[in-house]
This record gives C-alpha cells, sequence and structure tokens, in this order.
C-alpha cells in the first residue's frame, strides 16, 4: 500500500514539474493531484527538492537503460550513436518534464533544477564519452578527445531539442539526425575522411 501510494506522489510530482516546473509547484498541489495529504508526501521524500531529485535520478536510469539497449555490439559506432540519438528524441517526446525544466534553467536559473538536469547531462556525456573511446580504440573513429566529442554531440543536440524551439519552428526528427549524421560522421568516422 505505502508503495502505491508513493507512486502516486512521484507520479503526480511529475505532472506537476512538467506542467507547472520546478517553482510554481507546491507540496501542497502535487499532494492534490496525488489524492493525498500533504503530510504523507513528507513520509517518503522531506523536501521538493528531494522529490524533484528522485523524479531525475529514475529519468537518467531510465534514458540510460534506453541508450544501452539501442546498441547493438556489432554494429558500427555511428550506427549505434544515431540509434542512440533516436532514443533521445524518444525521450524528449516522451518526457516533457526534462523540456520544461530546462525552460526552467534559462529563464529562472534555478539551481536545485539546475543540479538534477547537470546529473543526467553528465551521464549522458560520460556513456557518450566511452562509446566514442570505444570507438577510437576499435579504429572506427578518428583519435580525437571524446569527452569534449561526447560533450559537442550532447550539446548539439539539446540546443536543437530547446534552444532552437524557442525561436524557429521545432525541428523533425529526421532533420536533427541530419544536422547530427553531418556534423560528426562525416566529421569523425574514418572510412569517410580521405
Amino acid at each position: 500500500m505505502s508503495s502505491d501510494l508513493r507512486q502516486r506522489v512521484i507520479d503526480a510530482a511529475k505532472e506537476s514539474f512538467s506542467r507547472f516546473g520546478y517553482r510554481a509547484t507546491t507540496m501542497d498541489l502535487v499532494a492534490r493531484l496525488a489524492g493525498v495529504g500533504k503530510g504523507t508526501i513528507y513520509t517518503f521524500f522531506e523536501s521538493k527538492e528531494l522529490l524533484l531529485h528522485h523524479i531525475l535520478n529514475l529519468l537518467g536510469i531510465e534514458l540510460r537503460m534506453s541508450l544501452e539497449n539501442s546498441v547493438q555490439r556489432n554494429d558500427p559506432l555511428f550506427v549505434n550513436l544515431e540509434r542512440g540519438l533516436t532514443e533521445i528524441l524518444r525521450f524528449r517526446q516522451e518526457q516533457e518534464i526534462i523540456v520544461k525544466l530546462s525552460q526552467e534553467v534559462q529563464i529562472n536559473g534555478t539551481l536545485e533544477v539546475k543540479k538534477g538536469l547537470q546529473e543526467i547531462e553528465d551521464e549522458m556525456i560520460g556513456y557518450l564519452s566511452k562509446e566514442i573511446a570505444k570507438g577510437v580504440e576499435n579504429g572506427e573513429v578518428l583519435p580525437c578527445n571524446p569527452e569534449l566529442i561526447a560533450f559537442l554531440m550532447y550539446k548539439t543536440v539539446t540546443s536543437l531539442l530547446v534552444d532552437w524551439e524557442q525561436r524557429h519552428n521545432r525541428l523533425e526528427d529526421s532533420e536533427i539526425a541530419l544536422v547530427f549524421r553531418r556534423l560528426f560522421v562525416v566529421g569523425f568516422e574514418v572510412n569517410r575522411n580521405p
């Protein structure tokens, strides 16, 4: 029973953060959405910040598992990285909370949100960096700084997902994939360079 209540609280908080952002979400609002008393929330999470951290941690784990499941070890690195990009794009469509919280950080600079999103970002960059390093070792990728290239890949994709959409129409997934291919595959894949 308590695990059901806890999950209702998590789901309600995720919905509230997705719709209203971190700053506008109150524990009263989460309690109302979850159909529980405010005190019930505090039996599971001592603060709104810990509740947010828990949700972002779960999202980071979910995204990493999706990325790892998209990798086929016998396929070339860049095929796997493009599959990973597709997973990130799918994840974005399913998880509006990430977009909403990213916008909140840009507009308000909310420290708690920034810290939580930074953890997800660090995990994704670390994952990409390891895959790129394997590609360098296997001779699929030109010698490079894997962490730097992973950082650039991640920032490029997230900029196209968040920053671009603030000024322009949303890009289709295929457009983002094409930009990714042109910037990274053509530039770093060994057999594509003279």
